[in-house]
């Protein structure tokens, strides 16, 4: 009996997932067909067989529907999961590269769909810069709890936004085709390079 409650929460969870990759899938399907600005809330909605206030618990906007990333949660917890002693930069890249490392095929297709928006679609631009900020700020935490420093440090977040400055270098929102298998390695190489025009700064 004591694990049923843990079995609902489970059921329930799980229930909330497909139903935001069925708002999620349908909203895509609609904006290849028939565009992104003709397409509205009501009519994903109705193709994900959900109602329009169902579709707002999900997604605040229509924007966010492109906008939100699935994938920094368990991004966030591949990093915890680095082992303890890692440089904080090679756990980040580590955790990166579990994450993606796993995704699907069709979760690929989802997400070159999605960054596709992001390169044809105006309106999305500016919610894209902010994405990066919440980037920084969700880097900067969990960089902070393996660092044992405070997450608004200026060591934590010129840490953060470093690496993301670096990261967008060579995966830019809405560049065409897919990510590929050598970015996180480029990306690693470019902070090796850039830490050693920075050691002349210190002291």
């Amino acid at each position: 009996m004591t694990d049923a409650p843990a079995a609902a929460a489970g059921l329930r969870e799980r229930k909330k997932a497909r139903t935001r990759i069925a708002i999620r899938d349908a909203a895509m399907r609609l904006f290849t067909e028939q565009g992104y600005a003709s397409t509205t809330v009501e009519q994903i909605a109705e193709a994900a067989e959900v109602s329009p206030s169902t579709f707002f618990r999900y997604f605040p906007t229509k924007e966010d529907v492109v906008v939100a990333d699935d994938y920094d949660p368990m991004i966030l917890a591949a990093i915890r999961a680095q082992p303890a002693g890692m440089p904080v930069l090679e756990a980040v890249l580590q955790g990166m590269r579990q994450v993606f490392g796993s995704l699907t095929e069709d979760e690929w297709v989802s997400e070159k769909r999605r960054q596709d928006l992001f390169r044809t679609v105006p309106e999305l631009r500016g919610r894209q810069l902010q994405a990066m900020v919440s980037a920084v700020d969700m880097l900067a935490g969990v960089m902070a709890e393996r660092m044992g420093l405070p997450a608004g440090s200026a060591e934590v977040r010129g840490l953060a936004g470093a690496f993301v400055g670096v990261a967008l270098a060579f995966l830019p929102p809405g560049r065409p085709g897919h990510f590929e298998e050598g970015d996180l390695d480029r990306v690693r190489e470019a902070l090796v390079g850039l830490r050693a025009h920075l050691e002349p700064l210190e002291g």
